[in-house]
């Protein structure tokens, strides 16, 4: 079985956490203006935007969206109490700041409360229809092996099959006991019955299975999740989450994964995918077409099926550089005879990715992450290379952090794609919007100043 035949379970969690992003705010700003009564506003365009960013900006601070089909729902109405108490008080704190003041306090209160009453109703009627959906169709549902004999282990299966509201199917319990443990047996399993997360009890694995397991999902993109113990097992952060009330950890804590960071590192990528075509693109497109078509007469865009995120595959978008060949599976070397004249100038100026801003803009590619490789490479280096597959949680790139640091063109040892994972693995883990704006400038930078391994 090929790596591309490997393509995990994609949730919904981040569509979910956008939609309801998007009916809150719509009811912050509805209620303003469907009120049976009007507040005389001097401004009531800055009310309309003042609301809007400082509830975004609590709910980030609050963590009011990280709520997970395993989230009790005390822990929801604590969330729901703690995000109004803070927005109440910057709500009445908009008077003060923009001398508003003829807005009646009363009427203000009467519309926090409309508007508490109804986000909470909605909130408490999403997640009812979220469970409903997921026991009538069986969509949206995570299958899970827990693997571990013990007390917690039993208690964390209990709770899989007992609270249906959570969306989990527990599929397999895999005993350890008197090392009857097979990992080759375990990884097959998962891999033949489409299992989307691994829960290990730690204390009943040694710190080799550990490893071997972790290597595993990594390479195959599988969640990985601990119920603790006072193990030491990994120097890294760590995320604690509660199912019922037995802790889980979590390995990875990825940036982008939140809501907002994602909204933003999205809107950035439309803006500048756009800001390209229209001041570069749109007059350098034509005329690279022509030269492409002077230089070797053929198509003027190459397009190739490559994997992206989280194994899913899409097309990626080049200007050709090579002859019309067969052999496009194979990264081009130094000196390639394939490449051709125009073509070895549009790969050493990095002119030929410039089509990729396509791909930005249907969403499938971000102007900054890990390069997407060929199928062939995940092959290759999926099992071999360590956390080579942990490239996968993000959307690729047109640049990334390994290729800012001088690691692009093709791999000529086995040192070249180790050090790209490592980069790629640090910009997943430590993603931020100034190590993206740092990433963009040192790219053009490397453009400008010439490459040695851009070939």
């Amino acid at each position: 079985m090929s790596l591309e035949d490997k393509k995990p379970h994609v949730g919904y969690g981040k569509f979910i956490k956008r939609i309801k992003y998007l009916i809150d705010l719509c009811i912050l700003n509805l209620m303003v203006y469907f009120l049976p009564y009007q507040m005389d506003f001097k401004y009531p365009s800055l009310f309309y935007f003042y609301i809007s960013i400082t509830w975004v900006i609590i709910s980030v601070y609050n963590r009011y969206y990280d709520i997970y089909r395993y989230t009790r729902l005390t822990q929801i109405v604590y969330l729901l109490v703690r995000q109004f108490i803070s927005f109440f008080l910057f709500l009445y704190a908009y008077i003060g700041f923009f001398m508003e003041k003829f807005i009646d306090r009363y009427h203000l209160g009467i519309y926090l409360i409309c508007v508490f009453a109804l986000i909470t109703l909605i909130k408490f009627a999403f997640r009812f229809v979220l469970i409903k959906y997921r026991k009538i169709f069986r969509r949206n549902i995570m299958r899970v092996v827990v693997l571990g004999d013990g007390k917690k282990p039993k208690q964390l299966i209990r709770i899989f099959n007992e609270k249906d509201e959570y969306g989990f199917e527990f599929v397999k319990q895999f005993s350890v006991k008197e090392n009857r443990l097979n990992l080759q047996e375990l990884f097959d399993f998962i891999l033949g019955n489409s299992i989307d997360e691994v829960y290990c009890s730690i204390n009943e694995l040694s710190n080799k299975q550990i490893h071997d397991i972790i290597i595993f999902c990594d390479t195959h993109i599988k969640t990985l999740k601990f119920i603790p113990d006072n193990k030491n097992i990994f120097q890294k952060r760590l995320k604690f989450e509660y199912y019922d009330f037995l802790p889980i950890l979590s390995l990875r804590d990825i940036p982008l994964e939140n809501p907002l960071n994602a909204f933003f590192k999205r809107s950035f990528d439309v803006v500048f995918a756009i800001c390209v075509y229209v001041f570069l693109l749109s007059w350098l497109t034509p005329l690279l077409a022509l030269l492409i078509y002077l230089d070797n007469p053929g198509p003027v865009y190459f397009v190739q099926n490559r994997p992206g995120y989280k194994g899913t595959g899409f097309n990626c978008y080049k200007f050709r550089t090579m002859k019309i060949n067969s052999t496009t599976e194979v990264s081009a070397s130094r000196n390639d005879t394939r490449v051709t004249k125009l073509g070895k100038f549009l790969r050493r100026t990095s002119l030929d990715e410039l089509p990729q801003f396509i791909n930005v803009l249907y969403g499938n590619m971000s102007v900054v992450g890990p390069r997407p490789h060929l199928w062939r490479q995940n092959e290759e280096y999926g099992e071999e290379i360590k956390k080579y597959m942990v490239r996968h949680y993000v959307k690729p790139g047109i640049t990334g952090l390994a290729q800012s640091k001088g690691f692009r063109g093709g791999i000529e040892t086995r040192d070249d794609i180790v050090n790209r994972t490592r980069y790629d693995v640090f910009y997943i883990e430590n993603w931020s919007f100034l190590l993206d704006i740092k990433i963009i400038i040192q790219t053009a930078i490397n453009v400008f100043r010439g490459e040695e391994n851009a070939y």
